[in-house]
Order: structure tokens, then C-alpha cells, then sequence
């Protein structure tokens, strides 16, 4: 059973949630908050695995709640999914470096929602489409801001720098495997040991944080896959 903590000040909104989670056979609305500072308290006490996080709430905001958590080592499994009215680069970014495994819009089908919440719960990260052609143009129109050091990324072999690259052009594990023809299994463990070796928090941070050292530069056209440009 997939454990889920519903944030969000819009009481309407938190009982339409409600309402689809609980028609689901294996996912449970453990508990509700109305701000950031009941998500990190509620998550702290009921460790669910997945946190739906409204990014704009009175007091402490979504970015910041998602930070705490992340930051909290008895946490470390718990998948956070941002919600929000509107798509703003700046939510994004913030968001996905502080942690939040995957970002939706609201006006998002339910039927992806829940697939998001699946997602998440099974270790994996999710953007929306919209979200990763973002962070392909914000790093294609911005110079790397280098928040990762290439003594960070010097380790990574020519088949981790490969998914890498693949990861952030949106790629899952299933797709990787089929691009470079190996099983999923292979691709999944290359992807973690990328993670590991920059220090990703999951799968989302992994693309911003690729972008942000250089080591993938977005393709010249727009459905193009990134290019590698080797670092360090």
C-alpha cells in the first residue's frame, strides 16, 4: 500500500485528492496538511511514501518544506511531488534542488496524477513533459551556473555519462534500455550509480544538476537529444 501525505491550504482541492486516492485499492491518504510547517511535522511523524506538496502556501512555502524534508535522514525515502496552479521555471528549479522528486501541474488528468504518485513510490522520479522542455531551454539560453565541481563528475564512466544524458532528455529506465540496448535492470543501476557519484538526491536533481556542471549541454534542435561535452 502506497502511504500518501496530502499538503495543500485549498480545502477544496485537498477533498478532490481525497476523493480520487481513496477510490485507488492501493494507495492510503494518511494524513493532510494545510502549510509547511504541518507537511514537515505530519511527515516526520507518519513517514509516508509519497508527500503531494502545493508549492504556493501562507507561511513556510512548498520549496521550503520540500527542503526540510529532503534534508531529514529518516526521511531519505520518502518521494516528494510538487502540485501548483501555474508552471514557473523559478518553482521548478527551486523545488528540484531542494529535493522534490517530480513537479505537476494541477490541472494535470487524474489518471497521470496517480500514475506520478506510483511513480514516485517506486523510488523513481517524474517531470512533466512541459517541465523538462524548461529545463532544456533555461540551460540552453543560461551559461552553467558549475554547481557541480568536475572533480564530481570526472568519475562517472562513458556509459554512466551516456544515461546521464539520456536522463535528462526525459528518457525512463525502459527507454534507456531500448536506446542503448541493455535490460532495464542494467540501465536502472547505471542511473543510480550517476546519482551517487554527483550526489543527486533522485532522478529530478540528477537533470538539473547534469545541466548545472556542464557535463550535458541541451542539442541544437528542440526534440533533440542532449550532447555530452566531456568535463575535467
Amino acid at each position: 500500500m502506497i502511504r500518501v501525505l496530502l499538503v495543500d491550504d485549498q480545502a477544496l482541492l485537498r477533498a478532490g485528492l481525497r476523493m480520487l486516492i481513496e477510490h485507488e485499492d492501493d494507495i492510503e491518504l494518511v494524513g493532510e496538511a494545510v502549510d509547511g510547517e504541518e507537511a514537515v511535522a505530519a511527515a516526520r511523524a507518519l513517514h509516508p511514501d509519497v508527500v503531494l506538496l502545493d508549492v504556493n502556501m501562507p507561511g513556510l512555502d512548498g520549496v521550503e518544506a520540500t527542503r526540510q524534508i529532503a534534508a531529514d535522514a529518516q526521511l531519505s525515502g520518502v518521494g516528494i511531488l510538487i502540485l501548483t496552479s501555474y508552471e514557473s521555471e523559478e518553482h521548478i528549479f527551486e523545488a528540484l534542488r531542494a529535493g522534490a522528486s517530480g513537479f505537476l501541474l494541477k490541472d494535470t488528468d487524474p489518471g497521470e496524477l496517480l500514475r506520478a504518485i506510483r511513480v514516485l513510490a517506486d523510488g523513481d522520479a517524474l517531470l512533466a513533459p512541459s517541465v523538462t522542455r524548461a529545463l532544456i531551454s533555461r540551460f540552453a539560453s543560461h551559461p552553467s551556473k558549475g554547481r557541480i565541481s568536475s572533480e564530481q563528475v570526472r568519475w562517472l564512466t562513458d556509459r554512466e555519462r551516456d544515461v546521464t544524458a539520456l536522463v535528462a532528455a526525459g528518457l525512463s529506465n525502459d527507454e534507456i534500455a531500448e536506446r542503448l540496448v541493455i535490460s532495464p535492470s542494467t540501465a536502472k543501476t547505471h542511473v543510480s550509480r550517476a546519482m551517487r557519484k554527483v550526489r543527486a538526491h533522485d532522478r529530478a536533481q540528477l537533470v538539473v544538476l547534469a545541466y548545472e556542471s556542464g557535463l550535458v549541454v541541451p542539442g541544437r534542435l528542440a526534440d533533440e537529444s542532449p550532447r555530452l561535452r566531456v568535463v575535467g
